[in-house]
This record gives C-alpha cells, structure tokens and sequence, in this order.
C-alpha cells in the first residue's frame, strides 16, 4: 500500500495511491484520518488523478527528527577514504548516527537549494525508515511491529564543510537537504530493496547498491536508536548510502529511485 500527502488547491491532506484497471493511471484516493493514529483511517470518497491540475505530492510525513547512519555500508566507507574524505579505511564496528532538523524536509520536485557557503554538495540514494508509533527501547525482534513503511530520501550533503564540522550540522543539516518521498510504501522486501540514482537523466552506476548490504540492519537501527531517543510517528531513519555519492551543482535534476518504491526527483537551484 502507498500512502501519500499532498495538497489540492494548497489544501494538505493524506491519500492512498491506487492505480486505476481501466486507464492504468495513479489516483490519489483522499483519507479521513491521519495516518499514524491509534485509529484506522477510510476513504473519504474523493479521488484525484496524480497529475492533475491543482494536485501536488508533498512530503509523505513531517517528522519531529530524522536520524542517519553513516558509512553503514562497506562500499560507501571504501569509497569515502578513497576521496580523502575520511581517515577510516572500512566501515566502523559500532553504528555512527547524526541527525537532521524538520526544517530539513522537502518533498517531491521541491527545489533543492544549494547554499552560498558552500561549493561541494553532493547526493547520497538512500532508504528511509519511516516509523508508525510511539517506539522507545524497542528490542530487534519487535523493531519492525514500529515501522510503517518506507520512502526514498536524498541525504544531501555539503562535503567542504563536513571535514570541518565533526558535528556534521550544517553539512547535512540545512535547509532543504532532505529530500522525502514521493509516499510511503508499506509493503517493500526492506532486506534486498535496491537502490539507484541518476543526474540529469543519465544513471549514475556507481551510485547504486541494495539495502542486502547494509552493516548495522533496519531491525538493528530501529533498536539503537530507540534506547537513546523516543521514536515518534512520522520520524524517518536514513538508513545509509549504498556506494559511492557524487556532486550536484545548480540546475542538476537529481532522481533517487528505490524497487518497489518509487524515484524522488528534485533539482538543484543556487541559494
């Protein structure tokens, strides 16, 4: 099942998209409800073709935090010391997590905006966790019951400033550096999802890799962090980028796409 959030006639609102047997298109089929309540949402009889006039796909959640992970994948550690941009050889044994702010958070086709302090931005293809309620000091064998699906996320990162902030805060916390979407998906095989990326309609390979690789897994994130910070509905975990990452300049369409998901598109603008 796909949830999604978007607005008609600057209205937000949740839908199911659904993909109608006789012309083949998505709908959106409006929800009265919110969806990360205690109480099952319905139907509210209205539906919306997806690209129709008035219609915008928004960010599928407005989180109160989104955690990440980093180097969570040997490949993306390899490559990264490759770079020069780290000193640590493999991927590390203990999980290293950040975080970044709400105000983060852009949803499909929204701009991402390259800040002027920076002149190194890149692009890193990830699967987000979204979780469903309330989870503190969640056990591994449970963490799943706590997710409600999963979407695609961009992690944009300003790699200049990343080496000189071991906080990592303005460099992977400004505004408009957490693409999300296009929805929720919340059947998806979360164990061998594969990820992909392209820039400016070419596919960018290297940028590839399935969530089969991870180091520290869902489950395992999910527990973690848990122990440390109360996991609301609606927060996301970037779960990691699967190999190498790349740069963005303005006017670069990037395109993040997850099997079994969906792609996020989003175009790099100067700020």
């Amino acid at each position: 099942m796909r949830i999604a959030r978007f607005s008609y006639n600057d209205v937000p609102q949740y839908a199911f998209v659904q993909k109608d047997e006789g012309d083949g298109k998505d709908y959106l089929v409006a929800l009265d409800g919110y969806p990360f309540g205690s109480r099952p949402v319905s139907p509210s009889g209205e539906r919306y073709p997806i690209d129709g006039e008035g219609i915008r796909l928004l960010a599928p959640v407005l989180p109160s935090k989104v955690f990440g992970l980093a180097k969570n994948y040997e490949a993306h550690a390899q490559y990264m010391h490759a770079k020069g941009q780290s000193d640590v050889t493999h991927a590390p044994a203990k999980m290293m997590i950040f975080t970044k702010p709400s105000t983060s958070v852009i949803g499909p086709d929204d701009p991402i905006v390259m800040p002027s302090f920076s002149n190194d931005m890149n692009f890193e293809p990830e699967v987000a966790v979204v979780i469903g309620r309330i989870a503190k000091n969640v056990p591994v064998e449970r963490a799943m019951d706590y997710v409600l699906g999963f979407t695609c996320v961009n992690d944009v990162t300003l790699r200049d400033l990343q080496g000189d902030d071991p906080m990592w805060t303005r460099a992977k916390g400004f505004d408009t550096s957490c693409p999300l979407g296009p929805w929720i998906e919340t059947d998806l095989n979360w164990r061998d999802a594969k990820i992909s990326f392209s820039k400016n309609g070419e596919d960018v390979p290297e940028a590839s890799g399935t969530t089969a690789g991870l180091i520290h897994s869902i489950p395992e994130q999910i527990a973690e962090i848990s122990t440390f910070s109360t996991l609301l509905p609606g927060d996301v975990i970037m779960t990691g980028t699967p190999n190498a990452s790349g740069s963005l300049e303005p006017r670069d369409e990037a395109v993040v796409t997850i099997e079994g998901i969906g792609s996020l598109r989003n175009v790099v603008v100067q700020g």
